[in-house]
């Protein structure tokens, strides 16, 4: 029994012993577990911190990197609005020192005006004077009155007028049928070339070269079957007659005459020239020449330098190589008018574009065939408002005959710069030589005179300037050498429309500096 107890009692502090052991092992374990718990929490907070340290940095740099960036570009902005202010700035002052200094010009002009006025007044007080003396002087030689010498010099004057004024009537009617004549003969050619009427002229036929008198036969065919199938096929008439090795073309539309003429060159060539031939060449030629039209349009724009232009007006404007005005090609003569027009309107301050357009344009009612009952200038005008061209153009091409009101500035540009092509030397008919001999003998008119130090004939004949020598001639003599100088043109000469006489006189002092 006591050692049974003793055995519980034993049991009991073992066990009693091993709880406390282990308590004390399982709190060391507890204890070092929580230290590398803690440890390893404040290496992973570690961790932790420097990362977001890191990023913190990171966004720090890429915003400061923003930033600097952005101000660096609103410097920029700012230097380069700087230097534009500073630019006007300049540009202004620049501006204003000019308006100054024309406003000092305008200023010396109107005091040397003044000065000039105030010696005229004194001069023609003077005069009147001098005047009013003479006449004192002739009443009391004459015996007569100044109004009795007054009415007998105006009856002399009147029967002088008169005389003048029949010389004057004769000259204006012989010009004014002169100039008939030549507006009917153009009126005429333009007509028939758009109308294609039954009537010939000799602006209608082309002549066809060939190498021997056979080919006629084989164009004409077996009882003429060829021919007809050409000339049906061209709308144009063939005419083969006793002339040597030649066929005419005769037709009122260039470019029939011109499908006629390279079917004929192109059978002639082939020697193959029967119906079915005759219809397949004339086929391809048409096409050819279509082809050729729109790309001589696409040409003549791409040279002016003129974009934007409807299809249609550019196959028009091709079609003006085989047309004439008066006798110049309507192409070349558009192509003239286009390039002074464009440089007129830019020593105008206007825009040249418009105006080379308005220029190449303004005889686009030449071209079509239809409608002959309209000017070609309305006609024109028509066109280009059914192809949206704009309102100003349209204005400019029609009124470049006055036959509507003009409405812009490149109206009268238009017009003056299609005169000015018509009226240069050789552009239309009229003889080279005796074109050049009028100018001369106009000069040599002009040097007959005393005085008379040079002479030039400008604007096609149309004005003389005569400058005289100031030491040698007055302003009433320069006054006379004008008015003589017109008589003795107006009594000599013969030429179109009228001269204009100039005589300058001027005084020029020269000194050196040595």
């Amino acid at each position: 029994m006591e050692t049974l107890i003793i055995c519980i009692v034993a049991a009991l502090v073992g066990l009693a012993a091993g709880v406390v052991i282990t308590s004390a092992f399982l709190r060391k374990a507890i204890e070092k577990k929580s230290e590398n718990i803690l440890k390893d929490a404040e290496e992973k907070g570690e961790m932790i911190k420097k990362d977001k340290i890191l990023q913190a940095k990171e966004k720090y740099l890429q915003l400061k990197s923003d930033y600097e960036n952005t101000f660096q570009e609103k410097n920029k902005e700012i230097l380069k609005n700087e230097n534009r202010l500073k630019q006007k700035e300049a540009t202004i002052s620049q501006k204003i020192e000019e308006l100054q200094r024309k406003q000092k010009e305008v200023t010396t002009i109107k005091d040397s005006l003044t000065s000039q006025v105030e010696i005229v007044n004194k001069r023609q007080q003077d005069l009147e004077k001098a005047v009013k003396q003479q006449v004192d002087q002739l009443e009391a030689i004459s015996g007569m009155s100044a109004e009795e010498a007054k009415s007998q010099l105006v009856e002399t004057l009147k029967d002088e007028a008169k005389a003048e004024a029949l010389v004057h009537i004769k000259d204006i009617v012989d010009e004014a049928k002169l100039t008939a004549n030549n507006e009917a003969k153009k009126i005429v050619i333009e007509t028939i070339q758009r109308t294609a009427a039954e009537h010939a002229i000799e602006n209608s036929v082309s002549v066809f070269n060939i190498e021997s008198e056979e080919i006629k036969g084989r164009i004409i065919g077996r009882e003429g079957r060829n021919i007809r199938t050409l000339e049906s096929l061209t709308g144009v008439e063939i005419i083969i007659d006793d002339s040597p090795e030649a066929i005419i073309l005769s037709g009122f539309d260039p470019v029939r005459r011109e499908i006629a003429r390279l079917s004929l060159h192109k059978l002639v060539t082939d020697g193959r020239i029967h119906p079915a031939r005759i219809e397949e060449v004339v086929g391809k030629v048409k096409k050819q020449i279509e082809q050729e039209i729109v790309e001589t349009g696409k040409r003549t724009t791409i040279d002016l330098g003129i974009h934007g232009l409807h299809p249609e007006l550019i196959r028009m404007i091709g079609k003006m190589k085989y047309r004439s005005s008066y006798g110049q090609n309507l192409l070349q003569h558009s192509k003239e008018v286009a390039n002074l027009c464009a440089t007129m309107a830019a020593e105008l301050g206007l825009s040249p574009k418009k105006a080379k357009r308005a220029g190449l344009l303004h005889d686009i009612g030449k071209v079509p065939d239809n409608e002959p009952e309209l000017p070609h200038a309305i006609l024109g005008m028509k066109i280009a408002e059914r192809f949206k061209e704009p309102a100003d153009i349209c204005n400019a091409i029609g009124a470049h005959h006055d036959e509507i009101e003009m409405e812009s500035l490149i109206a009268p540009i238009v017009q003056v710069c299609d005169a000015i092509s018509g009226a240069r030397p050789g552009a239309r008919r009229e003889v080279v030589e005796a074109y050049i001999q009028r100018l001369n003998h106009l000069e040599e008119l002009a040097l007959s005179y005393p005085g008379v130090v040079k002479t030039y004939a400008i604007q096609a004949g149309r004005e003389l300037r005569v400058i005289v020598g100031a030491d040698k001639v007055s302003d009433d003599d320069a006054n006379k050498i004008s008015y003589d100088l017109s008589r003795k043109i107006q009594d000599e000469m013969t030429y179109p429309g009228q001269i204009k006489i100039t005589v300058i006189r001027e005084t020029r002092a020269i000194s050196f500096a040595k």
